[in-house]
This record gives structure tokens, C-alpha cells and sequence, in this order.
């Protein structure tokens, strides 16, 4: 699990960097905290560690001290997103959704969040009726267009935003439910027409899932109950 690995070398989950069109890389802040060594010399030191990390393709030590780290397969941010253990969903006594649930359009982002969200799973779905091979073996190395790593790039934050003491759910979620809507659109997880199943799909329904899980928890941290249906 790449993200397990980057926080235990840097003390904390790094933050995702840049589009990841071309490059996926986080930056870290690590060799400025909690040491009396120069940042750049500390720096230097978790590089070395970096460098050894399964799926690490890349170190740079800025002269300020911080870490620009970039990995190898965006697409393992899903296993790490699905390996992990349910969130526990936190007590509330009401709910503090920022947006309403009507009117049901695009111009209501909580339509977008929710219906993502719904979306998510009628795909799965969908994809087991239409034969697509769906589970844990889906290669996820094959989430490499621009719509897939668009999600890669927003999923990737979930890390350091469960981290932070001001999470920002409402706006995370937007951002994940559009770019979701986006790439099932463009990018779709399903077979259209005579198209056959392949594993590119399959590669796609698995990160359906991983955002649907992300989507799920952000609602409950708002105090939403994740909807059956829209």
C-alpha cells in the first residue's frame, strides 16, 4: 500500500501535487518538523528512505526542504482506498449537510455528491450484467487516460485530509462527484454498444468503488445518511 508506505517514512500521509495528467507527485513537508537538523539535511535523509519505497519513482529535495515524491502507478491509491478498513461513521445527533437535497439538478452540488455516490454502485452493477471482470484483480496500472487520473488525483488526498483538522468535506466532495460524473462520461467504466468487456473497464469499476467508499464516508462525516437511490 504506497500511501501506508510514503506516511511511515514521512510521520504523515503527503499531499498530492500538480494535475497528475502527466506526473502523480505529493510534496511533503516533513524535514521541517520536529528537528534540529537543517530542513535540507533532514530532507536528504528521508529521500534516501524514500528512494527505497516499493513504487517510489522519483525523489526531489527542494532547497526549502521540502519532498516532492512521485510515484510510479497512480492507480495503487485505489487498492490503498479499498484494502483499508471502513471508517468508522462518526455520532451525530443532526445533520450539517452545506447543500439541500432538492432541487435535484446539476446546479445543487449535493445532487451531484449524492447521485455520484448512487452512480457509483448502479455501475457495478451494470458491469456485472454486461460480464465485466470485477474484484480485487482488476489491474489497476490501466488507469492511466486523463479522466482516470483526474479521480486518482482527488482520491489521493483523502490521506492527509482524514489528517487535517479542518478536513474541508462539502468542497472535497464536489470536487470527487465531478470529476467521478466526468470520467463516467468520457471515460466509461461499462461497455457501449458492441464494445467488449476488457480490462480497462474492469480497471474502472474498481475505482468506481473506491469512490463510492470515499463518498460514503465524507457524507456521514457531514451527518448525511448515503442514499439507496436518486
Amino acid at each position: 500500500m504506497i500511501m501506508e508506505a510514503l506516511r511511515e517514512v514521512l510521520g504523515a500521509p503527503p499531499v498530492p501535487q500538480g494535475s497528475w495528467e502527466r506526473e502523480a507527485r505529493f510534496v511533503s513537508t516533513a524535514a521541517l518538523r520536529g528537528t534540529a537538523e537543517p530542513p535540507a539535511e533532514a530532507a536528504e535523509r528521508l529521500a534516501v528512505r524514500l528512494r527505497e519505497v516499493p513504487g517510489v519513482r522519483h525523489v526531489d529535495v527542494r532547497p526549502n526542504g521540502f519532498l516532492v515524491v512521485e510515484i510510479a502507478a497512480p492507480g495503487e491509491i485505489v487498492q490503498d482506498i479499498l484494502a483499508a478498513p471502513l471508517a468508522a461513521p462518526p455520532r451525530r445527533t443532526g445533520s450539517t449537510a452545506p447543500w439541500p437535497d432538492f432541487p435535484r439538478t446539476w446546479d445543487n452540488p449535493g445532487f451531484a455528491v449524492r447521485y455520484a455516490y448512487v452512480r457509483a454502485g448502479a455501475v457495478q452493477r451494470w458491469a456485472r450484467d454486461l460480464g465485466v471482470p470485477t474484484g480485487a484483480a482488476a489491474r489497476s496500472g490501466l488507469l492511466d487516460g486523463p479522466c482516470d487520473r483526474a479521480v486518482l488525483r482527488v482520491l489521493a488526498e483523502l490521506p492527509s485530509r482524514r489528517d487535517s483538522r479542518d478536513p474541508g468535506w462539502a468542497a472535497y466532495l464536489e470536487r470527487l462527484a465531478e470529476v467521478y460524473h466526468a470520467a463516467v462520461e468520457h471515460a466509461s467504466p461499462i461497455p457501449r454498444g458492441d464494445e467488449p468487456p476488457s480490462e480497462v473497464h474492469a480497471a474502472r469499476v474498481r475505482m468506481g468503488e473506491a469512490v463510492r467508499r470515499v463518498l460514503g464516508e465524507g457524507l456521514a462525516e457531514l451527518g448525511v445518511a448515503p442514499p439507496g437511490k436518486i
